[in-house]
């Protein structure tokens, strides 16, 4: 399956892609945005790993995970995200207010929350971009609904997506996180840039050690 990036926008409906969907996307670089960003569309790339992810996906995610069990992860030429995400996420409805968001997050001690809107993926949010919303709104900014805030672009990957690839396109558009959903939109996990640095100061430990 493609890497997606939806556009700022309300938490109103679902902002998941159109091959989750069903509407246009166009494509995205896998260094640079290639394009404005536009509210009428989704982007996407790599339509190999989508056509691949439709057909035996698991039997292949298995043959690679033998082939390359010898491999450091970090130079194995194709690394699903699924081995490095996390599973664990935390939601809340748009209709929350931003002082119910960061009471979760300093609750679970999460830095990234995923906003629903009638059980669809309505948006992913970081604790820095919502403390930096407060800090320029202000008045009455903590009790103010998520629904009436443009909500930051974010990533959607799924687990056969390669973890190389999607971390060029984290730093191309400049997020700290991508939402890792399975066929049918659901959310299964998230991958944040700490989970990067985690994967290669393993690698440097191992080098180290040897």
């Amino acid at each position: 399956m493609s890497i997606f990036v939806s556009e700022p926008g309300r938490p109103v409906g679902t902002r998941l892609p159109e091959v989750l969907r069903g509407r246009r996307v166009g494509d995205v670089s896998e260094l640079t945005e290639s394009q404005p960003i536009n509210p009428e569309r989704g982007e996407a790339t790599d339509a190999e790993f989508q056509l691949a992810a439709r057909s035996g996906r698991h039997r292949a995610l298995e043959e690679y995970g033998t082939a390359a069990s010898g491999e450091r992860k970090d130079q194995r030429p194709y690394l699903p995200v699924s081995t490095i995400c996390s599973p664990v996420l935390y939601s809340l409805p748009a209709s929350a207010t931003v002082a119910e968001a960061i009471n979760l997050m300093d609750e679970h001690g999460a830095n990234h929350l995923v906003v629903t809107a009638d059980t669809y993926v309505a948006g992913l949010v970081a604790q820095q971009w919502l403390l930096a919303w407060l800090h320029e709104h202000k008045t009455d900014a903590l009790e103010q609904s998520l629904t009436h805030i443009e909500l930051p672009a974010f990533l959607t990957a799924s687990p056969e997506t390669d973890a190389h690839q999607l971390a060029r396109l984290m730093l191309a558009h400049q997020l700290s996180a991508a939402l890792v959903v399975d066929a049918q939109g659901e959310p299964t996990g998230i991958v944040t840039s700490t989970d990067y640095l985690r994967l290669y100061a393993s690698a440097s430990g191992q080098q180290g050690s040897v």
